[in-house]
């Protein structure tokens, strides 16, 4: 679904209900090279997030009806996986982890560059562009299938944000081996990201969520080193973030 042809431009779906913001980053995306749709409430995210099919929202949390986090959660719970970069006034670290939990894949603090916003965009559908060869990939009973863009354990579908779905292919291509959260930083988000380590935490936390509770946990951290994609052996405790 995120991947595009070069010869189209990457679409937009801006929100946020200040108007000057709206302008504003409508006129630096679309220099940007971007075709740049608007909404101003929550309400019209939805439904324009169905109707257009954008590449990627950017999503200020604070809206008139639902908040940016309730946006998100909504389009996750319908099975859409467009990318959600959050805008928001909130910037303790707290509000980011909840916006990734929420579904997103960023998270900027307002005041913020325009220029940073286009970085951020740009570096979220590179690492969320589907690869496009139809790879599936296994490891004990769980499968990635790269050209559905889609995970599935034991035969049953497991819903990914896309850049959980980055995350655990990463782990998967990887499986048996342990990966460092530098290794994680420059691979997963491409080390345009600018973060917490907590951040990779947290999205660990989601995939075992996801992946760990329909079988044996796959997902290990090795304490003071990275995370590891194996089979436990049978001493093995379920490991912590």
């Amino acid at each position: 679904m995120n991947g595009f042809p070069a010869s189209r431009p990457a679409t937009v779906l801006v929100v946020d209900d200040e108007v000057d913001i709206l302008d504003l980053l409508t006129a630096a995306l679309e220099l940007s090279g971007f075709t740049v749709f608007r909404a101003a409430t929550g309400a019209e995210a939805l439904e324009m997030t169905a109707r257009l099919a954008p590449d990627i929202l950017v999503l200020d949390v604070m809206l008139p009806d639902y908040d940016g986090f309730t946006v998100a959660q909504l389009l996750r719970a319908e099975g859409n996986e467009v990318p959600v970069l959050f805008l928001s006034a909130r910037d303790a670290l707290e509000d980011r982890l909840a916006g990734l939990g929420a579904g997103g894949d960023d998270y900027v603090s307002k005041p913020f560059s325009f220029d940073e916003v286009v970085m951020r965009i740009r570096a979220i559908l590179r690492r969320t562009a589907s690869p496009g060869d139809g790879e599936l990939l296994r490891y004990a009973d769980l499968e990635l299938d790269e050209a559905a863009h889609e995970a599935r354990r034991g035969g049953r579908t497991i819903p990914l944000s896309p850049t959980e779905f980055k995350l655990l292919r990463y782990l998967l291509v990887n499986s048996g081996s342990v990966v460092s959260k530098s290794q994680i930083f420059d691979r997963v988000w491409n080390s345009d990201f600018v973060g917490e380590t907590r951040v990779i935490d947290s999205y660990i936390s989601y995939l075992r969520r996801k992946i760990d509770s329909a079988g044996a946990p796959l997902i290990h951290t090795i304490r003071g080193v990275g995370y590891s994609l194996r089979l436990p052996k049978a001493t093995d405790e379920r490991p912590s973030p």
